[in-house]
């Protein structure tokens, strides 16, 4: 368990979001899945809800503002303490940005991308609202994961953004780098997959029984692709909320290797 008291170190994914076509829909799933709690923010704020867990934010979801949209994410943000600076490295760098840097009223300042490969993330500079109260925790992010067919381009890519030190993940036939921010912690991870037909990142949050979390979605009207399945690392089943978002639960291995 991890508790947030102050803005993260740069380059950690630091705040998820989700933009949605029914908020009502989407707090009746994930209270359900993950027991969070919503508080809706005031009217300026366009009905941007806080997930709340032991009371303290840990995501939000927002109405999606496209009414003929038919996919939709959990978008996730990057800390920076610059956001202005890191938008220009990320198009130096050949990412686009979707959204300039703008201020989100006194709780931070903001901007969205899209990296060389059309992974959407955002960046987080926080003032009032340093991100994710709570992290490693049932019910709470746990990792971050960039699934893509281009991993050379994201390895180049996120590396002259924020700096990570790459990580090549020793296990044959998968090709897997974990990602290290600038004083060595490992903050997420980025998965090739040579038959993937886009490039997204993953969110995965920690939860006390992966098998009774898939009970929990499909009888909350989400999906579960694949049954759950073992790894060195916990136990972990992909699923889908009932708009068709994908993520992952995991029950992480209380001794994980490294």
């Amino acid at each position: 368990m991890v508790e947030v008291t102050s803005n993260q170190p740069p380059g950690t994914p630091t705040w998820i979001d989700l933009g949605i076509p029914d908020i009502q829909r989407a707090k009746e799933f994930y209270g359900t899945l993950f027991g969070w709690e919503f508080e809706e923010g005031p009217p300026e704020t366009e009905g941007y809800t806080m997930c709340l867990l032991r009371g303290q934010p840990v995501a939000a979801v927002i109405q999606n503002p496209d009414p003929n949209a038919t996919s939709f994410w959990w978008n996730l943000y990057v800390a920076t303490d610059d956001a202005d600076g890191t938008a220009k490295h990320i198009a130096d760098a050949g990412g686009q940005l979707v959204v300039a840097p703008m201020d989100a009223m006194d709780a931070g300042r903001l901007a969205i991308a899209l990296d060389p490969t059309g992974a959407q993330f955002g960046l987080w500079q926080g003032r009032l609202h340093p991100g994710a109260r709570i992290v490693n925790e049932p019910g709470a992010l746990a990792w971050s994961e960039l699934r893509t067919p281009a991993a050379d381009a994201a390895r180049t890519f996120y590396q002259a953004v924020f700096d990570y030190t790459l990580e090549p993940m020793q296990a044959p036939d998968v090709d897997y780098t974990v990602l290290h921010r600038r004083d060595g912690q490992i903050v997420g991870g980025i998965h090739g997959v040579a038959d993937a037909q886009s490039s997204s990142w993953i969110s995965y949050f920690e939860v006390e029984d992966t098998d009774a979390a898939v009970l929990r979605v499909l009888d909350a009207g989400g999906t579960c692709p694949a049954e759950p399945q073992d790894s060195p690392y916990g136990r972990i089943a992909a699923v889908e909320d009932p708009f068709g978002v994908e993520f992952r639960v995991i029950t992480s291995a209380q001794n994980p290797p490294g």
